[in-house]
């Protein structure tokens, strides 16, 4: 069952900065708010609720796209066990992590690298929960060892003009074609420390270009 998103729209103006606390040193690079973090943290119990009715009784292996999905996988997983908990079912979560690699600066380029996973064999027969945001390479990648069922979560969707764009089965946000940071998402390895989804703007493209 693919979940249903929240659907920011393009005139959507977001949240003042002044209405929240970030840290200091990213004053003067961000736009505005777009997602505050109680709301990602709500969203993304209600993706587990999604994922436990739909995974039935089987065991679950975890594969976190790393860096940007840390965050998103390690609260999802959290909500996850949290509902194991508290029903009678018996359901193992195990994770692994992979890393995908495909921006420089803002703008993502051909040249995807897949970097990590210990060894993706021992996903044969099991059921995958992916989360991340770059998954089409990933996927070709996994179907080989043929898993049981895969799934793949992600937080956020955007909206481009590409009539291919890739949906996963559970998403928490529909959004603009922005570049966004915070929540782990980064911008060359600044902003992970965000707790906020916000949009960059030139004053901070411009500090931590590369």
């Amino acid at each position: 069952m693919a979940s249903q998103s929240c659907i920011i729209s393009d005139d959507w103006p977001g949240y003042s900065l002044d209405l929240f606390t970030y840290p200091q040193h990213y004053y003067e690079d961000l736009d505005y708010v777009l997602i505050p973090h109680g709301i990602i943290v709500d969203r993304t119990e209600c993706l587990a609720k999604g994922i436990m009715q739909d995974i039935g009784d089987n065991n679950i292996v975890v594969l976190c796209v790393l860096k940007g999905g840390y965050k998103f996988c390690a609260d999802l997983v959290e909500h996850i066990k949290t509902l194991i908990r508290n029903s009678e079912r018996s359901i193992s979560v195990k994770v692994d992590f992979v890393r995908l690699k495909s921006y420089h600066n803002d703008q993502s380029t051909q040249d995807m690298q897949i970097i990590g996973g210990d060894d993706l064999s021992k996903l044969t027969g099991k059921d995958i929960i992916g989360t991340g945001r770059t998954m089409k390479a990933l996927l070709n990648n996994i179907d080989k060892y043929k898993p049981k069922m895969i799934k793949v979560a992600s937080l956020l969707v955007k909206r481009t003009s590409q009539p291919d764009g890739y949906r996963p089965d559970y998403y928490g946000f529909e959004i603009p074609n922005l570049f966004v940071v915070g929540y782990a998402l980064d911008y060359n390895e600044h902003f992970r420390d965000l707790n906020h989804i916000c949009v960059i703007n030139d004053n901070g493209k411009g500090k931590y270009e590369v």
